[in-house]
């Protein structure tokens, strides 16, 4: 077993490691968000083919979600744990800042591909000494914090992105993206207390450590994976509003106030992720996450019946980012406390491998049935795999 290490023996939540993962997470995401927002106006500057946005991010993910499996295992050896994040926080914000000095989509699909590799790879060691930074009573507020803290570098990151390129140009934006990206690596760096390996702890093999992954964290990744057949990418959500908006305000007016929705969207996600891993923490993360998931199909059902008027869409753009909220701040902290320590980052980078496989199936079988059927379809599907994937978390034990 992995011994405690003397912050994680404090009854406070905001330990000097939470806050150095928090702080880390917000920088990051800032600076990669920055190039995520000007990526299509750089491909499209470059002459790149239509696909090649897809193409690009469609890779990068599929990578991504496979090197955190991979990073998992990793994550099993704590004294790996504080380099291996440490390290992919500097490759992300390495391979964002050569966007700005390469000039040919193909070595963007490469330095892209090597960045999320990377974020991959640092993903289960984060989260287990995250885990390890506070009691086990506190796991859904330190989690909470550092989503919110991440969401706060997502709404930044664009922000930044329009006022870099209205200032200077594309590229010299993308160049940009070092700075928030090297504050990342540091305050991680400076602030995370290192993993400790405890006397008698044996790293196990690779598919050995997976077969130490306890049934009830087994059963409870068929309904997270479930969930995530149906929990498709929310950029589907500004499509659906400018669609529906466009009849009344046209279609500039439109995309303005789709994009205005996907803001609220990402305040009230940022606003509830702390609360909702608190109150986890309270009450319970099995069946709040389960309420989580059942809102999501709610939500799936709003976008059913195509509702005209802008209230009522400002309405389920909330929901979207309170479910979000509770998803991710619970998701992992409830994967903490089913998991042994000796297999927790394994387990880590199962949830984390499960969860890219979903999203990405989803946002492909959402956007088939949306063009080849109709958005009813798409949004039917997605609802069904979400009151699914809460019905199965609410019957765990």
């Amino acid at each position: 077993m992995i011994s405690s290490r003397p912050e994680s023996k404090s009854s406070g939540w905001l330990t000097r490691g939470v806050f150095g993962i928090g702080l880390a997470s917000l920088f990051s995401d800032w600076g990669h968000e920055i190039a995520t927002a000007l990526l299509p106006i750089l491909l499209a500057g470059l002459g790149a083919p239509a696909y090649a946005l897809g193409l690009i991010e469609g890779i990068a993910d599929g990578l991504s979600s496979f090197a955190k499996l991979a990073g998992g295992w990793i994550a099993d050896r704590p004294e790996w744990r504080k380099p291996t994040a440490a390290g992919g926080y500097l490759v992300v914000a390495l391979s964002t800042f050569a966007f700005g000095l390469v000039h040919s989509w193909p070595a963007i699909l490469f330095f892209r591909a090597f960045g999320w590799l990377g974020r991959g790879a640092k993903g289960p060691s984060k989260d287990a000494l995250l885990a390890d930074a506070v009691p086990p009573e506190n796991l859904g507020r330190a989690f909470g914090f550092e989503r919110t803290m991440d969401t706060a570098g997502a709404i930044a990151g664009p922000l930044c992105a329009t006022a870099l390129v209205a200032a200077t140009s594309v590229h010299a934006a993308m160049r940009w993206t070092l700075l928030p990206g090297i504050l990342a690596a540091l305050a991680f760096t400076i602030l995370v207390p290192r993993g400790k390996r405890a006397a008698g702890h044996r790293p196990l093999a690779f598919f050995e450590s997976l077969r130490q992954i306890p049934p009830q964290f087994r059963r409870y990744m068929v309904g997270v994976f479930v969930f995530g057949l149906g929990d498709f990418s929310h950029t589907l959500l500004i499509l659906r509003a400018a669609q529906i908006l466009g009849t009344r305000y046209g279609a500039a007016r439109a995309a303005t106030l789709a994009v205005g929705l996907y803001t609220v969207h990402n305040i009230i996600y940022a606003a509830g992720s702390y609360p909702a891993g608190a109150l986890g923490d309270r009450i319970g993360k099995r069946g709040l996450l389960a309420t989580g998931y059942a809102l999501a199909g709610l939500m799936s059902v709003g976008f059913l019946f195509s509702p005209s008027g802008l209230p009522a869409l400002v309405a389920l753009f909330a929901v979207a980012g309170l479910y979000m909220a509770i998803q991710d701040s619970l998701e992992k902290s409830l994967a903490a406390e089913l998991l042994p320590t000796q297999v927790r980052g394994s387990g880590f980078g199962v949830l984390a491998t499960l969860n890219g496989v979903g999203d990405f199936a989803s946002s492909i079988i959402v956007g088939l049935l949306w063009s080849g059927v109709s958005p009813a379809a798409g949004f039917l599907y997605a609802a069904v795999l979400c009151f699914a994937g809460a019905g199965i978390l609410y019957r765990l034990r």
